[in-house]
């Protein structure tokens, strides 16, 4: 597993992600493309699965249609989808990929995925957020 890890570390140089913090037991990284919107995203290598999770923002204490809202956004994303923690107080935005057969192109399409949500829905979910 740890050559898959090693793999996924490659792909993220390659793609000039920041890697802000790395847990080489856990087979853990946090990177960084503030250009893109990529802020805090933990890559964890959760054989059989890679997943990508970052926090979008708290849920206001009045969330009003903002569930609704997310399930709307989340039928028109490429790859993953917002969804909230266990407890359900931080929206965050999540995929998960095969890591045994995974490419560059795959881990880049869901980065990307994440960074086209942003642009698209950052400004309405902003306003949830005030």
């Amino acid at each position: 597993m740890q050559k898959k890890f090693e793999q996924v570390k490659e792909y993220l140089y390659d793609m000039e992600m920041l890697i802000v913090s790395e847990n080489i037991k856990e087979e853990l990284v946090v990177v960084e493309d503030e250009e893109n919107g990529i802020k805090n995203l933990v890559i964890d290598c959760e054989e059989p699965l890679l997943v990508l999770e970052q926090v979008i923002m708290k849920v206001p204490s009045k969330p009003d249609d903002l569930f609704k809202r997310l399930l709307q956004m989340n039928r028109n994303l490429v790859h993953g989808a917002f969804a909230l923690n266990e407890d359900a107080r931080v929206v965050l935005f999540r995929d998960t990929l095969q890591i045994e057969n995974l490419d560059r192109n795959e881990l880049e399409s869901s980065i990307n995925a994440l960074s086209i949500a942003l642009s698209e829905y950052g400004s309405e979910l902003l306003k949830y957020a005030s």
